[in-house]
């Protein structure tokens, strides 16, 4: 079988990691040291994992983050979820066909009969989540040595930072912009070892609230359960994916953009050659993005509102490199048997209806959903429910960017020592200021038309969107990029002054989080200056010598030119500044070198029969039910979610309704019933699959 992994990559390093073997099904395979069953499957080239009993169609990863339970697999006979799970030296892993057979586990035995009620950890603070906002807050605590204890159901901190290579947004002092994410979540995480008031408990899944305002937890390496009663609950547990319901969307190969950037840019594993994108939000574009640098073809991007709704910028790079963007399109199916193999999308109206006879048949391996995400609340709100003061930071509370979910945590986490009674200042009110804009959504782009300056260096900006972003400004040694220090959103200025000139640093080339900042060089020849572009792939892709392909801010092509000079600058490791000598009259105009390696190639039609799955548009995905079941059910009078439970079993599977209760919700507004007059499913603990062995083990904190 063909190993996916990737061996280079223009980002990140190729670590050496000690190789294992597991069987599949009897047959020996490799995996690396401590990555998960999931990346060590599909970087076998196995990305079905079993066949739902109910209809028996192919099943795979979806969220590689725990949240569905699409990639269940038999680990010694034990159901687990094989994006949660990590694979052993030895172990015997088997596709979860069907039901599972659950005989064998019952000849085994609890550690020791039901223990006597455990010690209860009492502590002022406990934060839930690890990310960008769990670790800010955390921060902001420890500075002020309040006792706070952090948990994890990862192994390192970060959360989504570390699946993030690009260069962040935002402000450079107060987020860290201009950092990659995984920069920041090692250096967030560095700066809360050295906060002896913070606990931080790794591999440790909070699991329920119950009525005594105590937290039930799981360490899953451990398998032991703990329990905790906080003063103070701060949830920052982040996001889960969308789904979207369309024939199909439930085949092996079609990813959340998390799963898909878990591989890629966490486990180094490359899960498909070509690849289409549905959603042009900043988490599709991005992910994108990232595809092309791990070497995958991307096919195709659809967005179904009339305009991405993600930076332009981050739009821009797709453009540059030849992804087709269509905006009012959607997925209406994705076809193969055992995996996908291509997708039918349609143009949709201003109603968002698919226009008969624009459908268009794409050829892909692998299907990215990026339709946006949903806030990991349940904690907030059975907190709320039983009393437990709590706080909600980051995307739990709003869904925004990481850069947002960081400064969000700070504001958290003085709120709750101000709450705590600590002799702290209150939340400054330009924090709250800040956070909304770092919150907030991008604003039009504007037609720009930049200044030739005769006989010098200078800076052109391509960012045409107002964002929040200033490592630009923060980078100029002669202080000539201006940006309102009072908004951040307002767009990057070149002031010249009469002694400080432009010294062709390209210190703002580097830094640009958007790779949207040239630099023209006029000085040693008027009519063919040098333009210093940045650029994000293996060095071995382009040479001095080169005549390259050199294109506009959109992604038009202006023309070949010879590349002069490929350098780094030590400080932005990473990012080329490739120096190309073109004609004076496009130098203000080229944005973008478009690489040719093979794998950035367009396929938009077939010429062989793929079958079309039987399998319709599920909404829930543990149970395998259609969105033409709830709809009838809906239309029938039913208003109650409990009701739908009860007749189909949506919400009973094991995820218990983390994937398919927003859809549901969706289809009530499409039918026109008010959600106000819909009943909502109780809320229990557990909130995760948790062995009963586990709740009942003597290997317990206290005992």
């Amino acid at each position: 079988m063909p190993l996916n992994r990737i061996d280079s990559h223009p980002i990140l390093p190729i670590p050496e990691k000690e190789t294992i073997e597991f069987t599949w099904q009897g047959q020996k395979l490799t995996a690396k040291q401590d990555e998960t069953i999931a990346s060590a499957l599909i970087a076998n080239g196995i990305d079905v994992f079993g066949h739902h009993p109910k209809d028996g169609s192919p099943l795979g990863l979806f969220c590689a983050n725990g949240q569905c339970s699409q990639c269940l697999v038999l680990l010694e006979g034990r159901p687990v979820k094989a994006c949660m799970t990590k694979v052993s030296a030895g172990a015997s892993i088997r596709p979860a066909d069907g039901l599972p057979d659950i005989s064998a586990l019952s000849d085994t035995p609890l550690s020791a009969p039901l223990d006597p009620p455990q010690k209860i950890i009492d502590i002022p603070v406990l934060i839930i989540g690890g990310g960008p906002a769990g670790l800010s807050a955390a921060l902001e605590l420890g500075q002020l040595g309040v006792k706070t204890i952090l948990v994890d159901d990862k192994s390192s901190l970060g959360g989504k930072l570390v699946l993030q290579t690009h260069r962040f947004f935002g402000s450079t002092t107060a987020v860290h912009a201009g950092t990659r994410g995984i920069d920041i979540a090692r250096k967030l995480a560095g700066e809360l070892e050295e906060q002896p008031s913070v606990q931080v408990w790794l591999d440790t899944t909070a699991i329920a609230i119950y009525e005594d305002q105590v937290v039930g937890l799981w360490n899953t390496q451990e398998n032991r359960y703990l329990t905790v009663k906080p003063q103070v609950l701060l949830v920052a547990t982040g996001a889960r994916e969308r789904s979207l319901p369309f024939k199909g969307n439930t085949l092996p190969g079609i990813y959340g953009a998390g799963a898909f950037q878990t591989l890629v840019n966490r486990d180094l594993v490359r899960p498909a050659q070509n690849l289409f994108v549905v959603g042009g939000g900043n988490v599709g574009l991005i992910a994108g993005y990232h595809a092309l640098q791990a070497g995958i073809n991307v096919v195709g991007l659809v967005e179904a509102m009339p305009k991405c709704g993600g930076y332009k910028v981050h739009e821009d790079k797709l453009a540059r490199f030849g992804v087709p963007i269509m905006t009012s399109h959607t997925i209406l199916e994705a076809k193969g048997k055992e995996h996908v193999e291509s997708v039918i999308i349609a143009e949709v109206d201003e109603y968002f209806k698919p226009i008969e006879g624009s459908e268009q048949e794409m050829v892909c391996d692998c299907v990215l959903i990026a339709v946006g995400l949903n806030p990991v609340d349940e904690f907030l709100f059975k907190a709320q429910e039983v009393g437990l003061p709590v706080f909600a930071a980051g995307d739990a509370a709003e869904i925004a960017e990481a850069s947002a979910a960081i400064f969000s945590g700070k504001i958290k986490g003085r709120e709750i020592a101000h709450y705590l009674g600590l002799e702290v200042p209150g939340v400054p009110q330009d924090w709250l200021a800040f956070e909304e804009v770092l919150k907030s959504k991008p604003g039009d782009v504007l037609d720009l038309h930049e200044e030739i300056r005769d006989g010098k260096a200078f800076p052109i900006m391509h960012c045409r969107q107002e964002i929040p972003c200033d490592p630009c400004s923060s980078v100029c040694p002669k202080g000539l990029i201006k940006i309102d220090p009072m908004d951040i959103r307002h767009l990057p200025e070149f002031c010249e002054l009469d002694d400080k000139n432009c010294i062709a640093c390209e210190r703002c080339v580097a830094v640009c989080p958007g790779l949207a900042i040239t630099l023209v060089d006029f000085r040693r020849d008027q009519e063919s200056p040098f333009v210093s572009i940045p650029l994000e792939f293996s060095s071995d892709l382009i040479q001095v010598g080169d005549v390259v392909p050199v294109t506009d801010v959109d992604g038009q092509l202006l023309g070949e030119f010879p590349v002069d000079r490929v350098r780094t600058l030590w400080e932005f490791s990473s990012t080329l500044i490739v120096r190309v000598k073109v004609p004076a009259e496009i130098a203000t105009h080229a944005a973008g070198i478009q690489i040719t390696a093979g794998w950035n190639t367009s396929e938009r039609g077939t010429d062989h029969y793929i079958e079309e799955t039987p399998q319709e548009n599920i909404v829930c995905r543990c149970e395998h039910v259609t969105a033409d079941e709830i709809r009838a059910l809906i239309r029938s009078g039913v208003r109650d979610i409990n009701q739908i439970k009860a007749e189909t079993k949506a919400t009973m599977g094991s995820c218990g309704g983390k994937t398919c209760l927003s859809l549901i919700k969706k289809i009530f507004r499409e039918e026109g019933v008010p959600l106000g007059d819909v009943t909502d499913p109780p809320v229990r603990p557990v909130f995760v699959e948790t062995p009963l062995a586990t709740l009942a083990s003597e290997n317990q904190a206290g005992n």
